[in-house]
């Protein structure tokens, strides 16, 4: 006799009484034949994606344990949305019932009638939440991380791919992290355009950090209209993805640390425009490091105008960035500890390269 296969539905309504449509929903598969009920999440409620304009939905996810085939088990869901009054008018339509095969056990399943996994559930706080519920630990098996990972990625947020709009994936961190290195593998693998920042054309930051400070307002503005013109709306490619060894939003930090509260002033006047012009990211990856790594690396790669850096400095761009990604919404951020990373390992480049490909819609 075969072994059950474990299994994860998403269950969610938006109208008429939700909570009695999920109820009839679990009622009816677990007394559907060959499906047993072994875990039900917390029901929450969430707004519609992308902004819809419809009721808010509440959410479930169970785990079951079926005999049934991927393929029969979704016929199966079929049957319990028509029996419950789903009427199909798009994907992002409101339903009274919606039924999604977020996993069946380990299977990668792509047919014209059924993908699993779900495809972007992995972008959807209110799925892996209900998953971390039932099994943090649970692995993606396309992404191979786990589901406490990929919810940790979102900050209590939900996302979709969007295929109208540049495919922006910004590496940040601080100096010496090794966001150009990984930019540039990355690029490599994916096949695509990268974005460097001008360290090497700024005629005034070596001015700045040889101590010059009043030069350092002509500095933060040479990097700012340098990285909004590489970053604007009509400079990027819709649906085409493009890796950047910034993220733009760390122009403030820097301006906060090295400008004086007269020139600080005057920047916080000139950003906004600069900034709304900008292409935001669809997906971040935050390098982090200790200080001390960083400066070994800064002092290897032995740019003449960096070798007076000082660890306080490093410590205070840390804090930033911290700040910066602590209630970080715009988009999925991957955290990577440059320590247990080694990106001069090939197999680490490929995973996080395979990962993003699961982050952008191409």
């Amino acid at each position: 006799m075969s072994k059950p296969t474990l299994a994860y539905i998403g269950l969610g309504s938006n109208l008429g009484d939700r909570k009695a449509f999920i109820d009839k929903a679990l009622k009816m598969l677990a007394e559907a034949t060959d499906i047993e009920l072994s875990g039900v999440s917390e029901t929450i409620e969430t707004t519609p994606l992308a902004g819809a304009n419809q009721p808010d939905y509440l959410n479930t996810v169970v785990e079951i344990k079926t005999k049934l085939s991927a393929n029969d088990l979704h016929k199966k869901m079929v049957e319990i949305e028509t029996a419950l009054g789903r009427v199909r008018r798009g994907k992002l339509a409101p339903r009274t019932i919606d039924l999604d095969l977020l996993l069946y056990g380990s299977d990668v399943i792509n047919s014209s009638d059924l993908t699993v996994p779900h495809r972007q559930m992995h972008l959807r706080w209110f799925v892996l939440k209900g998953l971390c519920q039932l099994n943090a630990e649970l692995l993606h098996p396309v992404i191979k991380e786990s589901a406490s990972e990929l919810a940790a990625r979102l900050g209590e947020t939900d996302f979709t791919l969007n295929a109208d709009q540049p495919q922006l994936v910004s590496i940040a961190g601080i100096i010496g992290v090794g966001k150009t290195m990984l930019t540039e593998k990355l690029s490599k693998l994916l096949g695509c355009k990268m974005l460097l920042e001008p360290y090497d054309t700024n005629p005034f930051m070596p001015q700045v950090y040889a101590g010059k400070k009043e030069m350092a307002l002509d500095s933060q503005l040479y990097f700012l209209t340098h990285r909004a013109e590489q970053l604007n709306h009509n400079s990027l490619a819709l649906g085409r993805i493009v890796i950047s060894d910034y993220v733009f939003d760390k122009e403030l930090i820097y301006a906060q640390l090295l400008l004086n509260a007269e020139q600080l002033a005057l920047y916080k006047k000139i950003y906004p425009p600069f900034s709304a012009e900008v292409t935001p990211p669809v997906l971040v990856i935050y390098l982090i490091d200790s200080v001390q790594n960083c400066l070994e690396r800064i002092h290897k790669r032995n740019r003449p105008y960096e070798q007076k850096i000082q660890p306080q400095f490093l410590d205070s761009l840390s804090r930033g960035h911290e700040k910066l990604f602590a209630d970080w919404k715009k988009c999925p951020v991957i955290r990577l500890s440059m320590s247990e990373f080694d990106y001069m390992q090939d197999s680490n480049i490929q995973h996080l390269a395979n990962q993003i490909r699961s982050y952008i819609a191409v």
